[in-house]
């Protein structure tokens, strides 16, 4: 899961996270200072969320 550090539906994506017990790659990933509709546009933002996708899922999906 990831999430702005900021974002108004942090404490969601927390309480998600806490819930997910049969994960094997569980994750959570923290944008650094971002709202939630920051990390749709911002490219710093969008930069720190593809690069993290990217790596996750070429790990996980092999």
């Amino acid at each position: 899961m990831m999430a702005g550090s900021k974002a108004d539906s942090l404490y969601m994506t927390l309480d998600a996270f806490k819930e997910a017990h049969n994960s094997k790659n569980k994750e959570l990933f923290l944008i650094d200072g971002a709202t939630h509709i920051e990390t749709y546009w911002q490219p710093q933002y969008v930069n720190q969320a593809m690069g993290k996708l990217t790596r996750f899922f070429g790990k996980t999906l092999q």
